[in-house]
């Protein structure tokens, strides 16, 4: 999940704090447009192209609504999406990244692929590719999802594509992340309206609740964007030094930009169960398409010397 924090920012909660009597209510219009608008003035779009969501997987388990004939997931990725286009039926191709995970020759991806699913930057590999990559998966007919949440650990996002107009291009974002509202679920969708209007087709009313929609609305706020760059750069500084910490173990770190490392480390999952003894928890990867049983992801934490010792002791 690597949310960054054990709990939302102080003014945050203050914020939601403050709508809890209201809950013996149904969610208010103005509320939801409140949510949109910011949302829509932080990308620079107009509000049809922003659908609110109870979290990015939401979004995720839209996508056959879309109705694609075939799929294509860049792997290795989250893995949502691919369960999601595998139980609804439809025939999925995986374009496998090899080390360092970078997207390289786009003709990769099959022709007839008429959705792509790319996270960016990418889980588990942390791995950010330019907007011109992204860019260039686009064709005529095809629809680009692009998985953005974990771009805004990445002071001033350059390679965002959500502040774009552009056919066939689909943007999810969450707040879980920065914010530390996992169990709020809370996020949005930017992208082609008439692709939104599709995703939301058969929606229930009231999709959001009220703090959600606070949220969203506290969280899209030029103050809010700023004080999650500033994290975002803290973030920076530490994710360096905990990967200067490892490779001085001799383990190989793929060079990445998300609040986790993928590090290659032998016999991983015993690596995994004597760190569980150690009372610390780090994901294995060998369920992510592309990777193997060497691979281990774990989290960027200012207690990165209490990881790095224990992994010594181990090794």
């Amino acid at each position: 999940m690597n949310v960054r924090a054990a709990a939302p920012p102080p003014w945050l909660r203050d914020r939601l704090a403050s709508r809890l009597d209201e809950l013996g209510s149904y969610p208010r219009r103005e509320d939801e447009q409140r949510a949109v608008d910011a949302v829509a003035e932080r990308h620079g779009r107009p509000p049809d192209e922003v659908l609110l969501l109870a979290g990015a997987a939401e979004g995720f388990a839209m996508l056959p609504r879309l109705n694609p004939r075939r799929a294509a997931v860049i792997a290795p990725g989250f893995t949502e999406p691919e369960a999601v286009l595998a139980d609804a039926g439809i025939p999925l191709e995986h374009v496998v990244l090899p080390p360092p995970f970078t997207l390289g020759d786009t003709a990769r991806v099959p022709d007839e692929a008429d959705l792509v699913v790319v996270g960016n930057p990418t889980n588990p590999t942390g791995v950010l590719h330019t907007r011109e990559q992204l860019l260039a998966l686009r064709r005529p007919g095809r629809i680009l999802v692009v998985d953005e949440a974990f771009i805004d650990a990445v002071p001033g996002e350059p390679e965002s594509v959500a502040s774009l107009s552009l056919p066939g291009l689909v943007v999810l974002r969450s707040l879980t992340k920065t914010w530390a509202l996992a169990g709020l679920r809370a996020g949005y969708a930017v992208g082609d309206p008439e692709l939104l209007r599709r995703l939301a087709r058969g929606r229930a009313h009231w999709p959001l609740g009220t703090l959600q929609l606070e949220a969203l609305a506290a969280c899209n706020t030029a103050q809010a964007v700023a004080a999650a760059v500033l994290d975002a750069q803290r973030l920076v500084e530490t994710r360096h030094r905990q990967a200067d910490g490892l490779r001085g173990l001799g383990l190989a770190v793929t060079e990445g930009v998300a609040p986790f490392l993928l590090v290659a480390v032998p016999h991983a999952d015993l690596m995994r169960k004597h760190l569980k003894v150690k009372n610390i928890a780090v994901r294995r990867c060998d369920t992510f398409v592309g990777l193997d049983g060497d691979y281990l992801r774990v989290a960027v934490r200012p207690e990165w010397p209490e990881l790095v010792q224990a992994m010594k002791e181990i090794l």
